[in-house]
């Protein structure tokens, strides 16, 4: 841990955007801010100045200025920013027009498919005139279970211009799960496909998306791209009114844009939903667009001329950040389909192939690239990338090591965290500062971001809770339905009463990075002492024979005792001096408090249907209670491995 792997050179720091916006904000205020740990304790200490100084740097396009940047009341939750302002999400997006690429759309199958900005602009008016007929206006939910493709893209940005509010899921989620999503918030529209891929194999959807239509009675229009469903007619679906997609509309001509509040809700995202029905975020399109300005064109540095991918379905929050590259005027690269297939080296090939420049993955896909024996660096030439992202758990140092040693050494390699509860980041990387092996490099600006140990008290060194003391503007406008807002103070900000509590067990480093140690709820207690089920998974990475594990705490005679499932290479089996192996691997790297009482082979493990471990659904099967949510999971079926277990009797 915390050895540095890369540092930017001067050269690299001056050419930087964050830079160039720390030197304009000492211009702009007459300041002397000297680096980025001053610029960001500006940022949280004059949070006002701070925002509107964002707004000001990335030329936001008010059709109304602001009345005032932040108006902070009682509570946290009763910031109101930007008063007065108005402005289109979908414009800020739209904004370059010329011939340069917009938008690449690759499917596993090789198709690909490439929008000039021009061409994405004309697809956006065509669609946008087409709603216009339909009667929708804002406010209107527009739901879609779609793939990872251009239309996709085409028609978040027709729905946004005209002040509907989009709400994805990914075809794979299934019947039950969108019926969960979509009966909430009763959309006007769907636009779904007939058919997908996914790991050379393709899936009819047209019975899935009767049975959704069934159960959505406000329903008005259904829009249907056959995608690989090729021979789709309208009138298998029923009983809505349905259109194909290049029935739909034309394109041609230039899109318009609704004058909307800032606070004009934009995104519904969903929580996993593993606890119950999933929970409705409501996103507004200013908090958003500030937070992707800034995260895109400050932390990532990135450029109009360059190209930026991140591996993502449409029922993740990495979509709707990663569409947002367009406001900066960069090409975006979208993939549809298994990450793995027909080989594992399939996301890289597209580094060369596309010109990426900003490379976004998971830390299960670079373990997967490693466990694979793919070594990018001997296979392909990398010119092009400079940043690789990652998110949707936290990072091993051992990944680290696998990126600087088979990728390339001069690159920055950004681990960040945040959620879908703000559509943004807490915490993530900075071109301005060292990779350190292990860590995130810091926090994000105008994020007050810290570490709170059980009393409420900031903490260094030590591990807590994630906070943030002040508030931003992505925080969430609240969950739909929720009209007095209970739900959504119960959860954020009911641990530390009027403070936002993330649910990340992590830690604050005197370098100024952070570790995320896993979820807080998630949180293995043997003897009373704290362990971040990360902590074990950074360890079990470095046994080659095990592909993944999963970690629980078990119910034990009066106290808790840790449990640890492994699923191995094939045909592998678990034996004693496998497990030895394993537990002295962990006493060795962390503590002995951190070696598993159990240690147990299955050949599955479940997760959400956006790819995240269920420890707590794991941790309700082995005491024998029910998983409300069965439909919330990719792969509920591999629960039933650890029901009844005879190594935990």
């Amino acid at each position: 841990m915390h050895d540095v792997l890369w540092r930017p050179t001067t050269r690299q720091i001056e050419a930087s955007r964050m830079d160039a916006f720390r030197r304009w904000v000492n211009l702009r205020f007459n300041l002397q801010l000297g680096d980025y740990p001053a610029l960001h304790r500006w940022s949280i200490e004059q949070r006002a100045p701070f925002w509107q100084a964002l707004a000001e740097y990335f030329q936001v396009r008010w059709h109304t200025p602001p009345s005032s940047t932040l108006v902070e009341g009682p509570r946290m939750s009763d910031a109101r920013w930007f008063t007065g302002a108005t402005l289109n999400f979908a414009e800020h997006l739209l904004q370059r027009r010329d011939d340069r690429p917009a938008v690449i759309a690759v499917g596993e199958d090789g198709s690909r498919h490439s929008l000039t900005h021009n061409q994405l602009a004309a697809q956006v008016a065509g669609l946008q005139q087409a709603l216009r007929q339909l009667g929708i206006q804002p406010g209107d939910r527009i739901a879609a279970v779609m793939p990872n493709t251009w239309q996709t893209l085409v028609a978040m940005l027709a729905a946004s211009s005209l002040g509907a509010v989009w709400s994805s899921c990914s075809p794979e989620f299934g019947a039950h799960a969108i019926i969960d999503r979509f009966s909430q918030i009763a959309p006007r529209l769907l636009i779904a496909c007939a058919g997908y891929q996914y790991a050379g194999k393709t899936f009819d959807q047209v019975d899935t998306l009767n049975q959704v239509l069934a159960q959505l009675p406000q329903l008005q229009h259904l829009l249907v791209l056959p995608h690989s469903r090729a021979a789709t007619c309208a009138d298998e679906f029923g009983p809505v009114p349905t259109t194909l997609w290049n029935d739909f509309f034309q394109p041609g001509g230039s899109p318009t844009f609704a004058a909307l509040p800032f606070d004009h809700p934009l995104y519904i995202l969903y929580s996993s939903g593993t606890t119950g029905v999933p929970k409705c975020i409501v996103h507004r399109a200013g908090g958003v667009l500030l937070q992707h300005l800034k995260e895109h064109g400050l932390h990532n540095d990135l450029k109009a001329d360059e190209v930026l991918f991140y591996y993502t379905t449409c029922g993740w929050m990495m979509w709707n950040w990663l569409v947002s590259g367009l406001a900066l005027g960069a090409t975006l690269v979208l993939y549809d389909g298994s990450p793995l297939h027909p080989g594992p080296e399939r996301l890289v090939d597209l580094i060369d192939a596309e010109g990426i420049h900003a490379f976004g993955t998971s830390p299960k896909y670079l373990a997967a690239l490693e466990q694979a024996g793919i070594k990018p660096a001997s296979s392909h030439r990398l010119d092009s990338l400079r940043l690789i992202l990652s998110t949707g758990s936290p990072l091993s140092p051992h990944s680290y090591d696998y990126v600087y040693r088979q990728f390339k050494a001069d690159l920055c390699l950004a681990s960040m965290s945040g959620g879908t509860d703000i559509v943004a980041c807490f915490v993530l990387g900075n071109p301005l500062l060292a990779v350190r092996r292990g860590e995130i490099a810091g926090k994000g600006l105008g994020m007050a971001v810290q570490v709170w140990n059980e009393q409420g008290q900031p903490v260094t060194g030590e591990k807590g809770e994630l906070v943030c003391i002040h508030p931003f503007p992505s925080m969430p406008l609240g969950f739909w339905g929720d009209h007095d807002g209970s739900r959504y103070h119960q959860a954020y900000f009911s641990q530390f009463e009027g403070v936002w509590c993330q649910g990340d067990y992590a830690e604050q480093l005197p370098t100024g990075g952070l570790v995320i140690h896993g979820r807080s709820d998630a949180v293995l207690n043997p003897g009373g002492v704290r362990i971040g089920t990360a902590e074990i998974y950074r360890q079990v990475e470095k046994v080659e024979q095990v592909l993944e594990s999963v970690a629980i705490a078990q119910d034990w005679q009066g106290d808790v005792r840790v449990v640890l499932f492994v699923r191995l290479g094939d045909g592998l089996q678990l034996d004693d001096a496998l497990r030895q192996r394993i537990r002295q691997v962990i006493r060795q790297f962390a503590t002995p408090r951190h070696v598993p009482a159990v240690i147990a082979q299955v050949s599955d493990i479940p997760r959400t249907l956006s790819g995240k471990l269920v420890e707590l659904a794991i941790r309700n099967v082995v005491h024998g209670l029910p998983v409300k949510n069965t439909d919330a999971l990719a792969n509920p079926e591999a629960l039933e491995q650890f029901r009844d277990r005879p190594e935990l009797r």
